[in-house]
């Protein structure tokens, strides 16, 4: 067994008190991983559930590339029966688009539909989606995206947003309060602003301000790179859970007490679980450059880890990858 995490989590007095719901979906940990774009694939969301995540989230879904049928979308929402409960997040910038969108997603086997309203990229950002709606003259419009969403489902519907545009501009609580009433099931903040981007330090009691605003769940966010941190974060600003994004990639161990293995001895069964799962779930045409990310960032921090490095990323096949781990297992 790999992780130990599920049992513990079962058998543990103070993890059963931790157990959160997200409306009607039960959650056996308050530890979440987030929608990273380009990382948070099947195989790396099975392998964080295994490790004890008690919700995965996908990719952030384009609402007209849904809409539209564009396979690479439906791809990413490709999912198996061992990795539910798990979210779907849609991005955009229309109510009428987003409501179509999970319209569409409430028929697949999916828990929970999140909204994303705090993507900084400039691509996202310059359409009027992620944390353009966050911007003082888009409030209204948010507003109607989530209302939209959630009048297309029965499914619970979340918002993951951020503390505000900039400095001047930190309305998480209000805009917190502003989701609830819209039919929102619970909210995530990433505790930076627009103009933060990734840089900075995560403004933790902008997380205790918006757990003070709201009566539904608030799930914190930014800064979390162990599990120590988690825990911390929750002791700190009462929010219900936390949710991981930067801070699993290459650890999934995150969302277990033990921590990240020091030595590629350890890692190695963990990254060959990857494999095998990616193997099974990813098609052939993304299957190596997949690998290929997730394996690099795995080796984060090892002794002689840039040299392994460098040998995976000149690979040309699978076979190559494997053999390079066995040599230097």
């Amino acid at each position: 067994m790999l992780f130990h995490v599920q049992s513990m989590y079962m058998d543990s007095t103070y993890a059963k008190g931790l157990i959160m719901n997200i409306d009607s979906v039960a959650l056996d940990n308050p530890f979440i991983l987030a929608p990273l774009a380009g990382y948070t694939d099947l195989p790396f969301r099975l392998l964080c559930r295994e490790a004890g995540a008690g919700l995965v989230v996908s990719e952030m879904i384009s609402c007209h590339g849904l809409i539209y049928g564009q396979t690479q979308t439906r791809s990413m929402l490709k999912t198996v029966p061992e990795e539910r409960p798990w979210s779907v997040q849609l991005f955009g910038s229309e109510p009428e688009s987003m409501g179509q969108a999970a319209a569409l997603v409430s028929a697949m086997p999916v828990d929970i539909i999140d909204i994303n309203m705090g993507c900084p990229v400039p691509k996202v950002v310059k359409k009027g989606s992620g944390s353009a709606l966050m911007k003082p003259e888009n409030l209204g419009r948010a507003e109607a995206i989530i209302r939209a969403v959630v009048g297309n489902t029965t499914l619970p519907v979340t918002v993951k947003f951020r503390s505000g545009w900039n400095d001047a501009s930190i309305i998480a609580p209000d805009f917190a309060q502003m989701c609830e009433a819209a039919g929102a099931a619970a909210v995530t903040i990433h505790a930076r602003t627009w103009a933060q981007q990734f840089g900075g330090k995560a403004d933790r009691l902008v997380i205790t301000a918006v757990k003070q605003a709201v009566s539904i769940p608030v799930i914190g966010n930014g800064d979390i790179l162990c599990y120590e941190d988690g825990l911390e974060m929750m002791q700190e600003t009462g929010c219900d859970a936390v949710m991981i994004g930067r801070g699993a990639l290459g650890n999934p161990w995150v969302f277990q007490p033990d921590g990240i293995p020091e030595t590629l001895a350890g890692r190695l069964p963990v990254i060959r679980r990857y494999l095998e799962l990616a193997e099974q779930h990813l098609d052939t045409a993304h299957l190596l450059f997949r690998i290929k990310n997730h394996i690099c960032r795995f080796l984060s921090g090892l002794q002689g880890a840039a040299a392994i490095r460098q040998e995976i990323i000149s690979c040309s096949s699978l076979a190559e990858v494997e053999a390079i781990l066995r040599e230097n297992s």
